[in-house]
Protein backbone atom coordinates (compact mmCIF):
# COMPACT_ATOMS: atom_id res chain seq x y z
CA UNK A 1 0.00 0.00 0.00
CA UNK A 2 1.47 3.43 -1.28
CA UNK A 3 0.99 5.48 2.25
CA UNK A 4 0.16 8.44 -0.17
CA UNK A 5 -3.17 6.46 -1.01
CA UNK A 6 -4.03 6.76 2.70
CA UNK A 7 -3.24 10.24 3.62
CA UNK A 8 -6.72 12.23 4.20
CA UNK A 9 -7.24 16.25 4.53
CA UNK A 10 -7.46 16.85 8.87
CA UNK A 11 -10.10 19.70 8.16
CA UNK A 12 -11.37 19.34 4.73
CA UNK A 13 -12.81 22.35 3.85
CA UNK A 14 -16.70 22.28 3.87
CA UNK A 15 -18.74 23.86 1.24
CA UNK A 16 -20.06 27.37 2.01
CA UNK A 17 -23.77 28.72 1.39
CA UNK A 18 -24.64 32.74 0.74
CA UNK A 19 -27.86 33.49 2.14
CA UNK A 20 -29.75 36.58 1.91
CA UNK A 21 -32.97 37.83 2.97
CA UNK A 22 -34.38 41.77 2.64
CA UNK A 23 -37.93 42.53 3.88
CA UNK A 24 -39.26 46.63 3.49
CA UNK A 25 -41.95 48.46 4.93
CA UNK A 26 -43.37 51.89 4.49
CA UNK A 27 -42.71 54.25 7.41
CA UNK A 28 -44.42 57.45 7.91
CA UNK A 29 -41.59 59.11 9.59
CA UNK A 30 -38.44 61.01 8.97
CA UNK A 31 -35.41 58.96 7.27
CA UNK A 32 -33.36 59.83 10.47
CA UNK A 33 -35.47 58.91 12.69
CA UNK A 34 -36.28 55.52 11.38
CA UNK A 35 -32.53 55.18 11.22
CA UNK A 36 -31.88 56.32 14.85
CA UNK A 37 -34.11 53.94 16.25
CA UNK A 38 -32.77 50.69 14.59
CA UNK A 39 -28.95 51.66 14.81
CA UNK A 40 -29.21 51.71 18.74
CA UNK A 41 -28.95 48.20 19.26
CA UNK A 42 -31.18 49.16 22.95
CA UNK A 43 -34.17 49.29 20.99
CA UNK A 44 -33.42 45.85 19.19
CA UNK A 45 -35.04 44.00 22.42
CA UNK A 46 -38.28 46.23 21.28
CA UNK A 47 -38.73 45.25 18.32
CA UNK A 48 -36.87 41.41 17.56
CA UNK A 49 -38.10 38.77 19.90
CA UNK A 50 -35.03 36.81 19.57
CA UNK A 51 -32.79 39.83 21.20
CA UNK A 52 -32.88 40.01 24.99
CA UNK A 53 -30.08 42.32 26.28
CA UNK A 54 -27.77 44.51 24.29
CA UNK A 55 -24.99 46.02 26.35
CA UNK A 56 -23.60 49.46 24.09
CA UNK A 57 -24.55 52.98 25.04
CA UNK A 58 -28.14 53.62 24.69
CA UNK A 59 -27.80 55.85 21.36
CA UNK A 60 -27.25 55.53 17.58
CA UNK A 61 -24.07 53.57 17.14
CA UNK A 62 -21.07 54.56 14.85
CA UNK A 63 -18.68 52.86 12.21
CA UNK A 64 -16.37 51.36 14.36
CA UNK A 65 -18.07 50.67 17.50
CA UNK A 66 -19.05 47.38 19.28
CA UNK A 67 -22.03 46.03 21.25
CA UNK A 68 -22.67 42.66 22.80
CA UNK A 69 -26.71 40.92 22.47
CA UNK A 70 -28.39 38.34 24.12
CA UNK A 71 -29.58 36.54 21.20
CA UNK A 72 -32.35 33.45 21.60
CA UNK A 73 -32.35 30.41 19.18
CA UNK A 74 -34.03 27.75 19.27
CA UNK A 75 -31.20 25.70 21.08
CA UNK A 76 -30.28 28.12 23.93
CA UNK A 77 -29.13 31.58 24.25
CA UNK A 78 -26.21 32.73 22.67
CA UNK A 79 -23.86 36.14 23.05
CA UNK A 80 -23.12 38.21 20.26
CA UNK A 81 -20.38 40.13 19.73
CA UNK A 82 -21.04 43.26 16.99
CA UNK A 83 -19.27 45.77 15.02
CA UNK A 84 -20.71 48.27 13.23
CA UNK A 85 -19.15 48.39 10.35
CA UNK A 86 -20.69 51.15 8.27
CA UNK A 87 -23.06 54.41 9.25
CA UNK A 88 -24.75 56.54 6.40
CA UNK A 89 -26.98 58.90 8.55
CA UNK A 90 -29.85 59.00 7.49
CA UNK A 91 -29.81 56.34 5.09
CA UNK A 92 -27.90 53.32 5.76
CA UNK A 93 -26.32 51.21 8.58
CA UNK A 94 -24.55 47.72 8.70
CA UNK A 95 -22.89 45.59 11.44
CA UNK A 96 -21.72 42.04 11.80
CA UNK A 97 -20.80 39.40 14.19
CA UNK A 98 -19.47 35.87 13.73
CA UNK A 99 -21.15 32.79 15.26
CA UNK A 100 -20.09 29.13 15.59
CA UNK A 101 -23.58 27.77 14.39
CA UNK A 102 -23.72 29.86 10.98
CA UNK A 103 -20.53 31.47 10.24
CA UNK A 104 -21.05 35.40 9.80
CA UNK A 105 -24.47 37.80 10.28
CA UNK A 106 -24.76 41.12 8.44
CA UNK A 107 -27.24 43.15 8.94
CA UNK A 108 -27.89 45.80 6.19
CA UNK A 109 -30.59 48.45 7.53
CA UNK A 110 -31.47 51.05 4.44
CA UNK A 111 -34.23 53.96 4.42
CA UNK A 112 -35.15 55.82 1.29
CA UNK A 113 -37.70 58.51 0.82
CA UNK A 114 -41.11 57.23 -0.96
CA UNK A 115 -44.64 58.35 -1.15
CA UNK A 116 -46.07 58.50 2.41
CA UNK A 117 -42.82 58.34 4.24
CA UNK A 118 -39.85 56.61 3.88
CA UNK A 119 -39.61 52.68 2.77
CA UNK A 120 -37.08 51.00 5.59
CA UNK A 121 -35.45 47.57 4.49
CA UNK A 122 -33.78 45.49 6.58
CA UNK A 123 -31.46 42.64 5.16
CA UNK A 124 -29.93 39.93 6.77
CA UNK A 125 -26.84 38.39 5.49
CA UNK A 126 -25.17 35.14 6.04
CA UNK A 127 -22.21 35.15 3.75
CA UNK A 128 -20.54 31.42 4.39
CA UNK A 129 -23.72 29.48 6.18
CA UNK A 130 -22.17 25.84 6.12
CA UNK A 131 -25.60 24.12 4.88
CA UNK A 132 -28.75 26.16 3.19
CA UNK A 133 -31.39 27.35 5.45
CA UNK A 134 -34.41 24.91 4.99
CA UNK A 135 -37.95 26.41 3.76
CA UNK A 136 -39.09 26.34 7.24
CA UNK A 137 -36.25 28.48 8.48
CA UNK A 138 -37.04 30.79 5.65
CA UNK A 139 -40.72 30.74 7.00
CA UNK A 140 -39.91 31.94 9.79
CA UNK A 141 -37.76 34.15 9.24
CA UNK A 142 -39.98 36.26 7.44
CA UNK A 143 -42.44 35.62 9.64
CA UNK A 144 -40.53 37.17 12.37
CA UNK A 145 -38.94 40.01 9.81
CA UNK A 146 -42.70 40.66 9.35
CA UNK A 147 -43.32 41.33 12.97
CA UNK A 148 -39.93 43.26 13.71
CA UNK A 149 -40.84 45.80 10.36
CA UNK A 150 -44.50 45.98 11.97
CA UNK A 151 -42.97 46.48 15.64
CA UNK A 152 -40.57 49.27 14.27
CA UNK A 153 -43.33 50.75 12.52
CA UNK A 154 -45.39 51.24 15.25
CA UNK A 155 -42.59 52.35 17.82
CA UNK A 156 -41.34 55.36 14.99
CA UNK A 157 -44.86 56.57 14.01
CA UNK A 158 -45.79 56.51 17.61
CA UNK A 159 -43.27 58.86 18.40
CA UNK A 160 -42.23 56.16 21.32
CA UNK A 161 -38.84 56.24 19.39
CA UNK A 162 -38.35 60.19 19.27
CA UNK A 163 -38.89 60.03 23.07
CA UNK A 164 -35.35 58.06 23.59
CA UNK A 165 -32.42 59.90 24.58
CA UNK A 166 -30.59 60.55 21.05
CA UNK A 167 -27.53 62.61 21.37
CA UNK A 168 -26.50 63.88 17.92
CA UNK A 169 -25.38 60.60 15.91
CA UNK A 170 -22.47 62.76 14.61
CA UNK A 171 -20.72 63.84 17.71
CA UNK A 172 -18.12 60.92 18.53
CA UNK A 173 -18.73 58.67 21.33
CA UNK A 174 -16.03 59.04 24.18
CA UNK A 175 -15.45 56.05 25.95
CA UNK A 176 -14.35 57.35 28.57
CA UNK A 177 -17.96 59.59 29.21
CA UNK A 178 -20.05 57.53 27.88
CA UNK A 179 -21.80 59.90 25.66
CA UNK A 180 -20.85 61.89 22.43
CA UNK A 181 -18.13 64.62 23.17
Amino acid sequence: MNPVDTIKPIDPIEPRVRFERSHDILINAEAGDILDYVSNPNTWPEWIAASHRIDCPDRPLQAGERFQERWHTRTGEVLLDWQVTRRDHPRLWEAETRTDFIGTIMVRYEVEPAAGGCRYRRTLINPARPRAPTADMIRRIDEEALLCLQNIRNAVESGKAARRLRPDPDKAFDPSSGSGS
